[in-house]
């Protein structure tokens, strides 16, 4: 499975592409769609600049190697957007997040299970606040988890 267009719309909306390095609300360098590193693996740092080109490409890359870490993770059978809803997620949280989570545990017992989405709405920190944008981020991943 890969990340459909209902997932890249997605995060593209909330993203957002920044060719100029910037801090994220959790105080960690970021550029392009979210990226937080390169392909090498190096750690964006404030002051790098990129093309739109360059950030359309490292988004397809770091999208594609979130993907590749959940499909290992997820045992259960899902559909093309619950896949999508939890590499959205792992894309947001960390993928050693989402391997800690009980919305992991609940997926992999029965991904059907309504309880999955009241997982998604509890991470909405950062820094310790609720932020309105993570509020509204996990929403709309709950809400492509269960769309038919």
């Amino acid at each position: 499975m890969r990340l459909n267009k209902n997932g890249i719309d997605l995060l593209h909306q909330f993203e957002g592409c920044k060719l100029d390095a910037y801090l994220c609300p959790a105080n960690v360098p970021t550029i392009g769609y979210g990226n937080t590193f390169y392909e090498s693996g190096r750690k964006v740092k404030i002051g790098e600049s990129i093309s739109q080109e360059r950030a359309d490409r490292l988004f397809e890359w770091v999208a594609d190697s979130f993907a590749v870490q959940v499909r290992q993770l997820v045992k259960a059978q899902l559909t093309e957007n619950q896949f999508s809803a939890l590499v959205c997620f792992a894309y947001n949280v960390g993928i050693n997040n989402l391997k800690a989570s009980t919305l992991l545990k609940k997926v992999n017992a029965n991904p059907n299970d309504t309880e999955i989405f009241t997982e998604f709405l509890r991470w909405n920190k950062a820094g310790g606040k609720v932020l309105n944008g993570l509020v509204k981020r996990r929403q709309a991943e709950a809400n492509l988890y269960y769309l038919k």
